[in-house]
């Protein structure tokens, strides 16, 4: 019972600082489902972990190793691969001996595979025929090759291929001048149309009216005129005449 004490100590070292000092390393910048820029997520290969001898290999070392692989898998959140470890952690040693051996790796590439299918979620042309042609041919060097480096070249491929979307101008409406309203003045003054003035009796003054005949036509009334009054005359002359003769 002396090497649980030591082995619990080693175990909870390695979850808390991972003893490859490749897990603190980060990725380039890649491009996501959406196009934006981010990280990439680097997933290590598990296999660099194990530089023991399982077959001869202590409990602690073998518990150990375990942790480190655990702490991997959560670190890339990997699906599958953490419930399998903890589930050999619970076993017994040569169990675990065996999990580190055979079913490590096989939970591992399920994992992988798992992670795989997940990025046709929102994938493009590109990203569905690379996915595609890495699960028709399935393998964890395959898997790890797509997840590092594959799916960042198509993602690419994808988004070099879509449009940018031009961006509608929009038009400023003008803001309207306010119109002054004039102001009144206190005092207006009421200006008088003066009206024509009208002389009385006058023709063309008031109704009926007209100007004073003129020119041509007053000449015609006299001559008129004038020989009326020499028939006239003429006539009176002429009875007289004749009333002398009746009385002789």
């Amino acid at each position: 019972m002396r090497w649980k004490i030591p082995a619990g100590v080693l175990m909870a070292l390695a979850l808390l600082i991972p003893a490859a000092p490749a897990l603190a390393q980060t990725g380039h910048p890649g491009l996501d489902s959406a196009c934006q820029t981010v990280e990439r997520k680097v997933y290590k290969d598990i296999r660099d972990l194990i530089t023991i001898d399982l077959d001869t290999a202590s409990n602690t070392e073998l518990r150990v190793l375990t942790a480190q692989i655990l702490a991997e898998a959560n670190a890339e959140s990997l699906p599958v691969l953490p419930d399998a470890i903890q589930k050999a952690l619970k076993g017994s040693e040569d169990e675990l001996r065996a999990f580190l051996k055979t079913g490590v790796q096989s939970a591992w590439s399920v994992a992988l595979r798992v992670t795989v299918v997940r990025t046709l979620t929102d994938a493009g042309p590109n990203v569905q025929a690379a996915t595609q042609k890495v699960l028709d041919d399935p393998s964890i060097d395959a898997y790890l090759v797509y997840l590092n480096y594959g799916l960042y070249i198509a993602r690419e491929l994808d988004c070099a291929s879509t449009p940018t979307p031009t961006p509608t101008p929009t038009t400023a409406q003008p803001t309207p001048t306010p119109t002054p309203t004039p102001t009144p003045s206190t005092t207006t003054t009421v200006v008088p149309t003066s009206a024509p003035a009208v002389t009385p009796g006058a023709p063309g003054g008031g109704e009926g009216g007209g100007l004073p005949v003129t020119g041509t036509d007053t000449a015609t009334v006299a001559g008129i005129g004038g020989v009326l009054l020499l028939l006239g005359g003429a006539g009176f002359v002429i009875g007289r005449r004749r009333r002398s003769r009746f009385v002789a």
